[in-house]
């Protein structure tokens, strides 16, 4: 059997014994693990349970935060690495510290912020709030989750280090870095596996979407290892979509279904193309990201080997099969979204959710994108490799036009339940999101526009670069510097409106309608909706009754 299908088919069979073991429990020692499990999450903490608090809700307020802050940094280093690409330099000065800057290097770093210190803290933050309200239950352990956020956090920026500088005395960072991550990552699992087990309710198919999401990194850690898949470049760029499609895509798009019904108040549009979304994320190999698995090396150290191994016959077909699959999802999840948030009136931005505007963005962007990706990715497995100069800037696009918007926009929505209070400026908000998204779109497309010039150039074998490229890129730089004003304008009215933010009432908080125990029926509707709403055949229909008699005045 060829790699991919060998790796593939291991990570389906551990995946599904996952599934069942969540479903069913562990048999006479259900009881057992749960009692070791909520052990070590609080009691075996000792006194560093003392130094955060244990409210409800702290968990994923803390993980929210965190992750904004990341953003700053993912944009600064995103838009430092643009800027020295043609200009390499601008920080010359300080070299005077003993530090050089590199493009490359920021680059990576940048990524590694985005993905792990961002997108990633404010789905598992989004997910401590989501699962425990679709479980009908409270979150196992708030102390833990509050506080294994700063052991991520702290994980993350050894990560960032290692990027530009991997060794220090001897010792290899990246990989230091990735083995705080995992700890943290399997603290996290266990708090969200002892919420399930505690469920009162099934589970709706959006908080499967983030469980199996949590629960395929360490099932692909483990795949990769022992497949021996991080040996060759095939196995690192499987292991690198398997990341990017199961942990990422799925999560990413759990919190964002969950949350587009919170801030449209509308029930999810269809649960069958959320399981499509579900088995697609898992079943497929995700388009998105880059050509190669350098990240998958950096993070495994001297488990990863540095052969090149080209992609077989059957690796081909296998792959660039399941990657054509993963555009099934994509159009589940992207439809699902826009239908859901548009409703059964014409979609309005309600001022109380400005995350609206950043789902939004994601659902309309992820089908182009998606798209690209596919292209450029069977491009390089069939060994081509004529559109590998745009490859970069596709995966830049999706992580900034996909991921982060996706990931921010759900958090957002959530943000009122969480803190009670509403954000500080909605005008703020609005802001933030446009300079977001104009300096993301316009700097990432005149960047892609070079690389098609130089691409064109290196065809037709010209030696001397191009002026006008370079003047594009420079271009381009300058303005995906609205992302970091964007980013630093979102982070500081998240923080402000914590404590001057306005107080919501309780009536103003909008529920998800995806998983019901009782209907209203004010009006005629149809048995699709309100099976659409998340009623099943024990759902109780209460119909509402109006009156329209004349009203008095209240006697106080």
């Amino acid at each position: 059997m060829d790699t991919v299908l060998t790796t593939m088919f291991y990570f389906w069979i551990s995946l599904f014994l996952v599934y069942f073991l969540v479903q069913r429990g562990l048999w006479i020692f259900s009881d057992v693990a749960k009692g070791t499990v909520h052990f070590m999450l609080e009691k075996a903490l000792g006194p560093g349970a003392d130094l955060v608090e244990g409210r409800s809700g702290s968990g994923a307020r803390s993980w929210i935060l965190q992750g904004t802050f990341w953003l700053i940094l993912a944009s600064m280093f995103t838009f430092t690495s643009m800027w020295l690409s043609h200009d390499p330099n601008a920080l010359h000065s300080l070299a005077s510290w003993g530090y050089t800057a590199n493009a490359d290097e920021l680059a990576s770093a940048g990524v590694y912020a985005a993905l792990y210190g961002s997108v990633s803290m404010l789905v598992i933050g989004s997910g401590f709030h989501i699962i425990p309200k679709l479980a009908g239950t409270e979150l196992a352990s708030e102390t833990n989750a509050n506080l294994v956020s700063f052991v991520w956090t702290i994980s993350v920026l050894v990560v960032v280090v290692g990027t530009q500088n991997n060794t220090i005395l001897g010792i290899e960072i990246i990989p230091l870095g990735t083995a705080i991550n995992f700890v943290a990552l399997l603290a996290v699992i266990l708090n969200q596996l002892l919420t399930v087990s505690n469920r009162t309710r099934s589970l709706a198919l959006p908080g499967w979407l983030i469980l199996i999401g949590l629960l395929s990194n360490p099932i692909i850690s483990g795949i990769s290892i022992i497949s021996g898949a991080v040996d060759d470049s095939v196995g690192q760029w499987l292991s690198y979509h398997l990341f990017g499609g199961a942990f990422f895509f799925a999560g990413v798009t759990g919190v964002a279904l969950y949350a587009s019904s919170i801030a449209s108040g509308n029930p999810l549009w269809s649960k069958s193309l959320v399981a499509a979304t579900l088995f697609g994320s898992i079943l497929t190999i995700n388009p998105f990201g880059d050509t190669h698995g350098q990240m998958v090396m950096e993070v495994f150290g001297p488990l990863a080997g540095n052969m090149v191994v080209e992609f077989s016959n059957q690796d081909m077909l296998v792959a660039s099969f399941l990657m054509a699959l993963a555009f099934i999802p994509v159009l589940a999840f992207a439809s699902n979204m826009l239908v859901t948030m548009r409703g059964s009136d014409a979609f309005i931005d309600s001022p109380d959710y400005p995350g609206n505007a950043e789902l939004n963005l994601g659902a309309w962007l992820i089908v182009p994108i998606a798209l690209g990706s596919l292209f450029v990715q069977t491009d390089t497995v069939s060994g081509t490799n004529e559109l590998v100069g745009i490859a970069d800037s596709l995966s830049m696009m999706s992580l900034w036009l996909i991921l982060i918007p996706l990931s921010l926009g759900a958090a957002l929505s959530l943000y009122p339940e969480l803190t009670g209070r509403h954000l500080f400026s909605n005008n703020r908000a609005r802001t933030a999101f446009l300079m977001m998204t104009g300096g993301a779109i316009s700097g990432l497309f005149i960047t892609m526009i070079a690389d098609f010039m130089d691409m064109a150039l290196v065809e037709m074998m010209v030696e001397d670069s191009s002026s006008l490229s370079e003047e594009l890129r420079k271009i381009g730089s300058v303005m995906f510097y609205g992302v970091v004003i964007g980013a630093i304008l979102h982070s500081l009215n998240m923080v402000t409106g914590i404590f001057r933010g306005k107080i919501i009432s309780a009536e103003s908080v909008k529920s998800s309608s995806i998983s019901v125990e009782s209907y209203s029926l004010v009006s005629s509707t149809t048995v699709r909706k309100i099976l659409a709403s998340g009623a099943n055949l024990d759902t109780e229909v209460i119909p509402t009754r109006e009156n329209d008699e004349k009203g008095s005045a209240t006697k106080l």
